[in-house]
């Protein structure tokens, strides 16, 4: 017992590391949604995506809504439904993926999202693949089922390099009223999120419980210890 009031003080001390890294890298990314939007180039250089993680940009093209996919279940304001992904192809001939948003599970087969036909015009974020847990399930490109976000499979079931799709993830901004939000929720059209930096940040809470421990076993051990020499000093002395 006597190495976990260090052990679990270490683990305190490195989560206290990792949460003081986890914001500056926040504040990071929000530094970036706040610059300008730019125009997303016709041949994204794929080794900088990191960097623009977050990043605005503007971007056209005509929805490929045979390669649409559905990206969940997800759950807003306590309604199931699903993110729709539908390839952009832009005049260039190269098509990037783009996260158009929400719509509720029982508007996925009006086909309300297949309506915008022509050049459509939208601004977006940059983002990555998502990094899946333990509990969430496999994707199933060959069924279309998608359960997280994975940049290149996604892009590959849209055709991949072979047409020009290119393991590009934009996700639609959705910047306008609540009640043209619910307009768009009831009609099934796909709901764009708000630009806001959504990394977890669980950090505090595993410093607390680790010190919480730490403490905890440091002060069992301190009784524990002075229970025996108080024994020890109770002990009657053995007679001769």
């Amino acid at each position: 017992m006597g190495f976990m009031p260090i052990f679990t003080f270490a683990l305190g001390t490195w989560q206290l590391k990792r949460l003081q890294w986890k914001v500056n890298l926040i504040d990071e990314l929000r530094e970036k949604l706040e610059r300008e939007p730019i125009n997303l180039p016709h041949h994204v250089n794929l080794s900088v995506i990191p960097d623009f993680t977050f990043r605005k940009v503007y971007l056209k093209g005509i929805w490929d809504h045979a390669h649409t996919m559905f990206l969940g279940p997800r759950v807003r304001e306590g309604a199931q439904g699903y993110n729709v992904v539908t390839p952009l192809v832009r005049a260039d001939g190269s098509t990037v993926l783009v996260d158009r948003g929400f719509v509720l599970k029982e508007n996925l087969d009006n086909g309300a999202f297949k309506q915008a036909t022509g050049e459509v015009e939208l601004l977006g974020m940059i983002r990555t693949s998502q990094n899946r847990n333990t509990f969430t399930p496999d994707n199933q490109p060959e069924q279309n089922q998608w359960y997280w976000t994975d940049v290149q499979a996604m892009a590959d079931h849209a055709g991949g390099e072979a047409v020009g799709v290119q393991p590009v993830f934009i996700e639609e901004i959705f910047e306008g009223y609540a009640g043209e939000a619910g307009v768009r929720i009831s009609r099934g059209v796909p709901l764009g999120r708000e630009p806001t930096v959504d990394v977890r940040n669980s950090h505090l809470s595993y410093i607390v419980t680790w010190y919480s421990l730490s403490a905890f076993t440091a002060f069992m051990m301190v009784r524990l210890v002075s229970k025996r020499r108080r024994l020890a000093v109770a002990r009657p002395m053995p007679r001769h």
